[in-house]
């Protein structure tokens, strides 16, 4: 709803299902001309929709799609390759996947992180250290919103991070802050380095998977390297939190590779009308 509320880029389609009173299904869809896409298209990392098991939800979810005369295709194109969604069949429309994008993920407790990066970690610890005292602050209701905020200034300190660079990125993540803390979902960290915030970590955690989001760190603070001390510690704290996944979503930046993550690619969904 807070992406929506945001964002609003097409008419909304919301799919709800609900059998004997209960909700059994939810396709939170939008139409963008003759197009049907997932609320969250080109910022979610993964796109599905919401069916109880043993229930007749993607059924009806797939007839609801089908009685839209003004939809042609619905596109979904970051899915993950267990997504509820890649067994919606709909009668008459033809089915394509393609490839999309490489979301290198951990096993947790990590065992295949690089020598050098342990090393590189100790080191960055210590360089920390002598910078001055560093305190690992923990996200919660009280402090989340200041945060985000923290966020998204190191964000726009560095040029090639472009994340915040349209407003309404931070309008959307501060709307969706309450809910998603109020649920424990939200892992939020920031490493004070001499009482400067030197980097921030936006995660979450959920059914024994961590997620890393977003991270920004200050370019001040580049020797110490800030984010290698909040990512460690995100990894370390997911899996004493039972987590045994650490996710770290799209992109094959390399520094995911030295942290021991392998990959495994979302496909792009797609759903086509037949004519004749």
């Amino acid at each position: 709803m807070p992406w929506w509320d945001v964002f609003a880029p097409g008419e909304l389609r919301v799919i709800a299902i609900h059998e004997n009173g209960e909700l059994t299904g939810l396709a939170p869809l939008y139409r963008d001309g003759n197009v049907l896409r997932p609320i969250g298209a080109s910022r979610s990392d993964y796109q599905d929709i919401l069916v109880s098991p043993q229930s007749r939800a993607r059924a009806a979810i797939a007839s609801a799609i089908a009685a839209m005369r003004d939809v042609e295709v619905c596109d979904f194109d970051e899915v993950s390759p267990d997504a509820s969604v890649l067994s919606l069949e709909i009668f008459g429309w033809h089915e394509r996947l393609a490839g999309a994008s490489p979301c290198p993920q951990t096993e947790l407790p990590a065992s295949r992180i690089a020598p050098s990066t342990l090393r590189h970690l100790r080191t960055a610890k210590r360089r920390a250290a002598r910078r001055g005292e560093c305190v690992i602050l923990e996200g919660d209701a009280d402090n989340a919103q200041a945060l985000i905020g923290e966020l998204a200034r190191l964000s726009k300190l560095r040029q090639e991070d472009s994340v915040f660079g349209d407003p309404r990125v931070a309008d959307f993540h501060s709307a969706a802050m309450p809910g998603l803390m109020e649920q424990g979902l939200v892992r939020l960290y920031a490493l004070s380095i001499a009482d400067a915030v030197a980097a921030v970590y936006y995660g979450f955690l959920h059914n024994g998977r961590a997620y890393a989001y977003l991270g920004g760190f200050d370019p001040a603070f580049a020797f110490e390297s800030p984010g290698a001390i909040l990512l460690g510690h995100a990894m370390e704290s997911a899996a004493k939190e039972g987590a045994r996944v650490f996710d770290f979503l799209r992109g094959n930046e390399a520094y995911k590779y030295d942290w021991g993550a392998r990959d495994r690619f979302n496909v792009r969904y797609l759903l086509e009308r037949r004519h004749g």
